[in-house]
């Protein structure tokens, strides 16, 4: 599979090679394609790669001898027996001087889990010699609390070093769209699935019947993502089965918190850490209202599935496991049939929207500035107020409210009109955006009806966005 996108995080991470002294922390959920970047980054440049693994420590020192000395053309090395870090990591220092170089230790939470005092070593080969001898360090790892604990807080002893960190996400939708070869439809249907993980998109090829390619990697007990889930959560947490039952119960539907909790049958108190750790591995996401100030302290926060896989596995794959254990997977299909393209897909499509939203800001197609993108719900006394997009441009004081729509028809007038009404009913959004003019979207697969269009045309505050382009 191709590299794709990254072009923001690859830019960044040549503004740190050119830096003398550059030191980068790249950490992320597996499967994320932290590895993929590097090594886009490492073309052309002299690169000293380095995975660490569960192993003695013994073994990793004869490794990163076996990395150098390849790198170096030096053969001895792979003879030599080291008992030092330090030995090595001066190897690395002393090799062409006056040329630029790159470590890059993978997957670093391994040589902590190894050995506690590698952050100690590490900071000491920093300080000593890799900082000012013309190299760049790039430690990178999965384990995302023990990435921030041990490269990135303040109790670490490389705290204070790093010149720049990321966090790498999925692909959004655009960027996964634009190098496909897909409809527009088929590309949407795909990412409800993959969510943008590049290593689940090597999975689905262009082209080929997408149920057939969910059989071979999803449905069948030999397929990479059967059990994706479970590897997910045992590698992050020792407690793997407290936080699946939290999964599960969010994707049954129960999203607010005192739900999940009854559900539970625990205490709210009590779920709160779990939440947040799923939270932090990007598994789930907490959601409020665009017009809550402090989202963070919001009674209105209601959780998410994030991982689109996640949810794809818990609708589908989850409870027909005992079929599925027996080679019986024509009932996953059949009950895809039912609601995957009616109800999943719809969900999933109003977070495409977004990222296409957010993309045509960015290029300027739609004149409007992203303060914070999200959406609206409230329980009022007109029953519930929901709008799919709600984003704030505070520097115009614009406010800008879109409804998603998979249909399969033309989206008509009606929708429009409908989503003028609930702004203008929702006495919240007056008072939080007093004073800002108000921007409607409509977004469709299927496009709009001429008396859309018609509407449109008269009114220069509603904008039509058909597949991911405006109309």
């Amino acid at each position: 599979m191709k590299f794709i996108g990254r072009a923001e995080e690859l830019a960044k991470l040549e503004t740190e090679y050119k830096r003398d002294g550059g030191f980068v922390v790249i950490y992320g959920r597996r499967r994320v394609g932290k590895t993929t970047l590097i090594k886009e980054f490492l073309k052309g440049k002299t690169g000293f790669y380095f995975l660490a693994t569960e192993e003695l420590e013994s073994q990793s020192m004869k490794r990163l001898a076996g990395v150098i000395a390849r790198t170096t053309k030096n053969e001895l090395l792979q003879r030599a027996s080291f008992t030092d870090w330090l030995d090595l990591f001066r190897l690395i220092a002393e090799y062409k001087p006056e040329e630029k170089k790159i470590l890059v230790i993978d997957e670093f939470p391994y040589l902590v889990k190894m050995n506690p005092a590698f952050p100690s070593i590490l900071q000491n080969a920093w300080d000593e010699l890799l900082k000012d001898n013309n190299i760049m360090l790039i430690l990178s790892g999965s384990f995302i609390g023990m990435m921030q604990k041990h490269a990135l807080s303040y109790d670490s002893p490389l705290y204070g070093r790093r010149t720049s960190q990321m966090r790498l996400f999925p692909l959004s939708f655009t960027d996964v769209y634009a190098v496909q070869s897909l409809s527009f439809e088929a590309a949407v249907e795909q990412y409800a699935v993959t969510g943008g993980v590049p290593k689940y998109l090597e999975f689905f090829e262009d082209g080929r019947d997408f149920t057939e390619q969910l059989k071979e990697a999803a449905l069948s007990k030999s397929g990479f993502l059967y059990e994706e889930p479970y590897f997910l959560l045992k590698s992050e947490s020792v407690t793997a089965v407290n936080y699946f039952s939290i999964i599960k119960v969010i994707a049954d539907g129960n999203h607010k918190l005192g739900k999940i909790a009854g559900v539970l049958g625990q205490e709210t108190s009590s779920l709160t850490p779990y939440l947040a750790t799923l939270a932090d591995l990007g598994f789930i996401e907490k959601r409020t209202p665009v017009t809550e100030k402090n989202p963070e302290k919001s009674r209105k926060g209601l959780y998410f599935i994030s991982d689109n896989y996640i949810r794809y596995w818990f609708r589908y794959i989850y409870p027909y496991k005992g079929e599925l254990e027996l080679d019986n997977t024509q009932i996953v299909i059949d009950e895809m049939k039912k609601d995957f393209v009616t109800k999943f897909v719809p969900f999933v499509y109003e977070d495409v929207c977004k990222d296409i939203f957010r993309n045509l800001c960015r290029e300027s197609v739609i004149d409007f500035v992203p303060s914070r993108i999200g959406a609206y719900w409230l329980n009022d006394f007109n029953g519930d107020t929901e709008i799919d997009i709600l984003a704030v441009d505070n520097r115009n004081k614009r406010v800008f409210a879109g409804e998603c729509k998979y249909h399969a028809k033309p989206v008509d007038a009606a929708v429009y009109f409908d989503l003028k009404e609930k702004v203008q009913n929702a006495a919240e959004i007056r008072r939080t955006f007093l004073g800002y003019e108000v921007v409607y979207g409509i977004f469709s697969k299927s496009g709009f009806t001429d008396r859309m269009r018609d509407a449109a045309k008269e009114n220069g505050s509603l904008l039509l966005v058909q597949e991911d382009g405006v109309v």
